[in-house]
């Protein structure tokens, strides 16, 4: 439809043949010709409605500012809907009213509707803005979700929730064996897994309480609740989430963990799952590991100019250790790859010992470690370095045994990656030593320590200027020369940043260049606190300061900057 359009706004002379070409070549890579022409600006979204409404005698509304009902929408499935292109606006005395944004097979549409519908069918034009976002609206994954819910109470009014049949499918996308009563929490399932996509989140947290069952997704370091699920779907949707990461359904006293592989658009992404018996029944928790959205190059990273040259000088040396420290979800394994993937060249064997492998990277030998048979991070590294190693990961350093068979490796002609959970970069240097390192070991290992952490951006779409005043940002530590021009930016809330504000996550970093001055400090028993002076003195940015030029540079908020890091 779309191409037989995008031809007659060609012969009435509306595009160019050139215009035409394009759109059929992105057609041709799956995306829609008439979008694609709208997003060049080789028609305005106006003109292109009016045009429409002339050429096929249709009128023409904005969809925007309707508010449809769920009653509405759910005479008209998803899946027919998005391959329609129609949504239905109004119900009235066996009439519905279905808004189009793409008239050219308007006819085979309505034959399909009334079939369909058994009803009379008339249509409107709207613009492919207001469409998409109706779409999105009324047919996306939380609309799924209230969908699902609805359906289920009006289905199973006399449903016991210990009767419910555990066994719901065969597979996660094989759904032969699932029956009429399944699919509400299939289409459940599936409404909160497209939404956490949609929404670009990194886990999704689906909850039992005694009174509550609810669903929440982490978006840019935050959990915000989505649903409120009733309590009779709990065992339906837990075992749902199970089967679908081929966990054992019949298993609920302990601890499980499992993997779900889906495609959506042409991409596919992972979802790691955990299931965790608590006191009203099991949480399920998944990480979505998106690897077309992952970010691999250093220069994008966040790293200013600096701190790069010295982490490069760091993971470039023929022997020695590089670590990469902060909290859960800060993105120390991303650094990691990244480092991996700048190392990764024909004539080095690159090896990696991980708890789980989260991404699969081309050319570097990925082990997956498994404590319950004794493949420990030790073991494992144990074990690659008689595999001729020049490039060395280790997942993370959480104890002596891991810690001592890392810094022999370094010691020993390898490079070596890997993470520890410390607060800033000096502290790695107390952490290896409480574990019982000695400090010369320390010292002739370390080749540099960084410390990050993930800081939100403001929302583009309703990003203000705020005011804030003098005397706070010089308790921050700005001196009169840094506080001349500068401003800061805060995000408003709009219907792009889900209202918070923000969108997306940029890393700040605190590197530590381990000098031979920092080293003798260390041999000499030095406090943290006199050693971070010191390397703040040779030119190390903490991690407050990094965070105070994200906000100069206006990417993220004097707010998030300081709730997210320590005093200097």
């Amino acid at each position: 439809m779309s191409k037989q359009l995008a031809e007659l706004l060609l012969k009435d002379r509306i595009i160019s043949q050139t215009h035409l070409l394009e759109a059929l070549e992105a057609g041709r890579q799956g995306k829609s010709h008439i979008r694609f022409l709208i997003d060049r600006k080789y028609i305005a979204e106006t003109k292109l409605l009016y045009y429409l409404s002339q050429k096929f005698g249709l009128p023409s509304i904005n969809l925007a500012k309707f508010e449809i009902s769920s009653e509405v929408t759910r005479i008209i499935p998803p899946d027919h809907a998005r391959k329609n292109q129609v949504i239905p606006i109004q119900l009235d005395k066996g009439t519905v009213v279905v808004a189009l944004p793409d008239p050219a097979n308007a006819q085979a549409t309505v034959e399909s509707l009334k079939f369909l519908l058994k009803m009379n069918v008339e249509m409107v034009l709207t613009s492919y803005s207001a469409f998409d976002a109706a779409m999105a609206k009324y047919y996306g994954g939380a609309a799924s979700v209230g969908a699902a819910i609805e359906t289920f109470r009006k289905d199973n009014k006399d449903v016991d929730e210990g009767a419910l049949s555990l066994e719901l499918v065969e597979a996660h996308d094989i759904d032969k064996q699932s029956t009429i009563q399944d699919a509400p929490v299939i289409a459940l399932v599936n409404g909160i897994l497209s939404e956490a996509i949609r929404r670009k989140a990194s886990d999704i947290h689906v909850e039992p309480y005694e009174k509550r069952f609810r669903v929440r997704l982490r978006v840019d370091g935050v959990l915000y609740e989505i649903a409120e699920i009733p309590k009779e779907m709990k065992r339906a949707v837990t075992a749902r989430f199970k089967i679908m990461s081929r966990m054992d359904i019949a298993e609920s006293r302990v601890p499980q963990d499992g993997r779900i592989k889906l495609k959506t658009s042409g991409a596919e992404i992972d979802f790691r799952v955990n299931s965790m018996p608590t006191l009203f029944g099991e949480k399920i928790v998944l990480r979505m590991l998106n690897s077309g959205s992952l970010n691999l190059d250093l220069i994008k990273l966040g790293f200013e100019k600096e701190q790069l040259e010295t982490f490069k000088k760091g993971i470039y040396q023929p022997n020695g250790m590089v670590l990469v420290t902060g909290p859960t979800g800060s993105g120390k394994t991303t650094t990691l790859y990244s480092a991996l993937i700048e190392l990764n060249k024909i004539a080095d064997n690159l090896s990696t010992a991980e708890d789980p492998v989260e991404y699969n990277l081309e050319g570097i030998n990925q082990v997956q470690v498994h404590k319950e048979i004794g493949l420990t991070f030790a073991n494992v590294l144990r074990s690659l370095l008689r595999q001729d190693p020049d490039v060395i990961l280790v997942g993370e350093i959480r104890d002596y045994e891991t810690a001592e068979v890392s810094i022999q490796a370094a010691l020993t002609g390898h490079m070596v990656l890997s993470t520890l959970h410390t607060n800033d970069a000096p502290s790695t240097i107390t952490r290896l030593m409480n574990m019982g390192i000695e400090p010369f070991l320390v010292v002739a290992s370390l080749n540099a320590i960084v410390a990050q952490r993930l800081l939100r951006t403001i929302c583009p779409s309703c990003k203000v200027e705020e005011r804030v005043p003098r005397e706070r940002m010089v308790a921050l530590g700005l001196s009169a020369a840094e506080l001349e021009g500068f401003r800061c930016f805060k995000g408003t809330g709009c219907k792009h940043c889900n209202n918070t504000g923000y969108r997306g996550r940029v890393a700040i970093y605190e590197v530590l260049d381990f000098s031979p001055r920092l080293k003798e400090m260390v041999l000499k028993g030095e406090t943290i606190m006199e050693i971070k002076k010191q390397a703040v003195k040779d030119g190390m940015k903490t991690l407050r300061m990094a965070a105070l030029t994200k906000v100069a540079e206006g990417r993220t908020s004097l707010e998030e900057a300081v709730s997210l890091t320590m005093e200097n």
